[in-house]
């Protein structure tokens, strides 16, 4: 089935990162639109896109996009549709759905207009009235945004930033894509060192670490569309020995994490250990206050405590203004970090080289970025 319409969703502001990582993978065929990202390719671009992206919310398979202002024409032109070319006869296949600026907004009357004509498109080709639904899940979403409706399906499952590597985590965990996207913003090297100050259950440098070490995200999961005839079995095999051989176990790296919780520490490195990558981060108890380190050159990346989540708001603003005099010290490093916060800058007392707006959950957040001066090229 080669051509077919693939689309990687992602968080607000991170369209151009996974847009990155997919030309890294070879899928040069790349549109970026707010939200998600569509990419031409094959069935084993379903195996590769969801083992190895490391920013993406999920992989869905487009069925078809059209106009409809009528719950007439949503539902005719749905039929119309190949699901049959997809779907088996006995999967199961619920309908999700969400409408923004349309005439059809009604979702739950679109979910149902969907479910409709799919079963009426898959009992042409299957020649039955009845559809037990106990085999493989295909999860549909209807996608209606000014009238233009998206049919997808989708390939992932569980969301891509359920690495299966968390045990545990803090009051307000960041995401692990979101963690892997500000590693890569960063533009971090793997001979670079860095250091998360706030790492909290371990996210930032356990994401830096599999980066660092190039273990695919996805290597110790699985995924709906495994379940699906449309892919053989040998593809799935094929791409996963592919993240086996690219992995890079043995590569030293100098990735710390610090936070002023033991709690916490304990619960990163057990964290650590069930992502594979324990050896390649040191994590050590220890207040902000005292960040330290006698390395000359490397990245602070961090996701330190905000109002709309933790602590006071009086205890933020004197957090940020510390940071501010205790990263002064590290004159020669870049750092970026993570904030709700609109004021940061002037409690930090630095305007940041570059700002980024991203979206933490449905709280907006800014990414600031400091650069501190290039090292020197080694000989």
């Amino acid at each position: 089935m080669p051509g077919i319409d693939l689309i990687a969703t992602a968080t607000f502001g991170l369209e151009a990162i996974v847009a990155s990582e997919l030309k890294e993978l070879g899928y040069d065929r790349v549109t970026v639109e707010n939200g998600r990202v569509q990419f031409k390719a094959d069935e084993m671009a379903i195996c590769r896109s969801n083992l190895w992206l490391r920013s993406a919310d999920r992989v869905r398979l487009k069925v078809g996009e059209f106009q409809a202002t009528t719950f007439d024409e949503l539902f005719e032109k749905t039929k119309a549709l190949p699901w049959a070319d997809i779907i088996p006869s006995g999967a199961v296949f619920p309908v999700d759905g969400k409408s923004v600026q349309s005439t059809l907004f009604s979702i739950s009357d679109c979910q149902a207009i969907v479910k409709k004509a799919i079963v009426e498109s898959l009992k042409t080709r299957y020649k039955t009235n009845w559809f037990k639904e106990e085999g493989p899940l295909y999860r549909v979403e209807v996608s209606i945004l000014k009238d233009a409706a998206t049919l997808t399906i989708d390939t992932s499952g569980a969301g891509l930033h359920k690495r299966g590597y968390r045990v545990s985590g803090s009051r307000a965990p960041l995401r692990e894509n979101l963690a892997a996207a500000l590693v890569l913003i960063s533009r971090w090297q793997p001979e670079t060192s860095l250091i998360d100050p706030f790492c909290g259950s371990g996210t930032i440098p356990i994401e830096a670490a599999m980066i660092g070490l190039n273990i695919a995200p996805g290597m110790n999961r699985n995924f709906a569309a495994e379940d699906w005839p449309l892919i053989p079995k040998e593809l799935w095999h094929e791409a996963r020995r592919e993240t086996h051989d690219r992995a890079d176990f043995g590569r030293e790296l100098d990735i710390t994490g610090t936070d002023i919780s033991d709690e916490m520490i304990k619960t990163a490195r057990n964290n650590a250990v069930e992502a594979g990558v324990e050896d390649a981060i040191h994590f050590q108890a220890r207040p902000f206050a005292e960040l330290s380190t006698k390395k000359k050159y490397g990245k602070v990346i961090c996701n330190p405590p905000y109002g709309e989540r933790l602590g006071s708001r009086d205890d933020i603003d004197k957090l940020y203004k510390i940071m501010g005099k205790a990263l002064k010290k590290l004159d020669t490093w870049s750092y970026y970090i993570l904030t709700a916060s609109e004021n940061f800058e002037t409690l930090f007392g630095k305007k940041a080289s570059k700002r980024r707006k991203l979206y933490h959950g449905n709280i907006k957040v800014h990414f600031y970025q400091y650069f501190g001066p290039r090292p020197p090229r080694r000989t």
